[in-house]
């Protein structure tokens, strides 16, 4: 599975990689704002992007509704902090279809990206 991974953080970006890498996904690209996501979700058209809500410039949930725009089958994560509860809701409501919450572990993140496959095996 191709992955582009989306956030603000150089650190969180890097912990994302090793666990993907790990559990034997590509990963073909980083971008840390939605503007930056939008660009290269359209360039690299990943199967999932793992997609922060917080961010500078445009954030997450704003990513979510221009990348489902162009291209519809993609399964976007979000990835948030403890506490933001409604927006999750809002991401989900723009086309997210799941959340892992930092610090995550590589167990629900292995989870929620079985569930990605199962709907990319759908499409």
């Amino acid at each position: 599975m191709t992955v582009l991974i989306v956030d603000d953080a150089a650190f969180v970006r890097t912990v994302l990689r090793n666990m993907l890498q790990q559990m034997g996904h590509t990963v073909v690209g980083e971008a840390f704002n939605g503007h930056d996501a939008i660009k290269k979700a359209k360039e690299l058209k990943p199967d999932v992007i793992t997609m922060d809500i917080v961010m500078p410039s445009m954030d997450g949930i704003e990513a979510v509704k221009e990348i489902l725009k162009e291209l519809p089958n993609t399964y976007i994560l979000m990835c948030t902090a403890m506490g933001q509860k409604r927006m999750v809701i809002q991401a989900i409501m723009a086309g997210a279809k799941d959340f892992i919450v930092k610090p995550f572990s590589q167990e629900r993140l292995e989870e929620a990206l079985m569930k990605s496959k199962r709907h990319l095996d759908l499409i």
